[in-house]
């Protein structure tokens, strides 16, 4: 005769998970999670998921999302346009730091 199975160990997670859940997310932003589900799905915003499978968000989300509906309000854009705006928006931050950045190096004689 086989041993009765003893009880299953339950498992605790040893941090909390990193990022905003969808729905912290979702909340912070002002938005419904699913519209938040379609930013990711369009690549609009990035999200990780977490061992459950359940979507992990950054903290910079809701800036991320503000400019999103900023530009699509002001400007008329369609979801592709929008892609192709934040990858621009973001290429001249990047290129407007490096140059903050190699101004500061200089001496104030250059």
């Amino acid at each position: 005769m086989a041993a009765a199975p003893g009880p299953i160990p339950k498992t605790y997670p040893l941090a909390r998970p990193r990022g905003l859940s969808l729905d912290d997310a979702a909340r912070l932003c002002g938005l419904h999670p699913q519209t938040l589900r379609r930013f990711v799905v369009l690549s609009l915003v990035d999200a990780d998921r977490d061992q459950a499978g359940e979507l992990r968000f950054g903290t910079d989300v809701p800036l991320r999302v503000a400019r999103i509906l900023r530009l699509r309000r002001d400007l008329s854009l369609n979801y592709a346009a929008l892609g192709l705006v934040l990858d621009l928006l973001e290429r001249i931050d990047l290129l407007e730091a490096e140059l903050h950045h190699a101004r500061e190096g200089r001496g104030p004689w250059m």
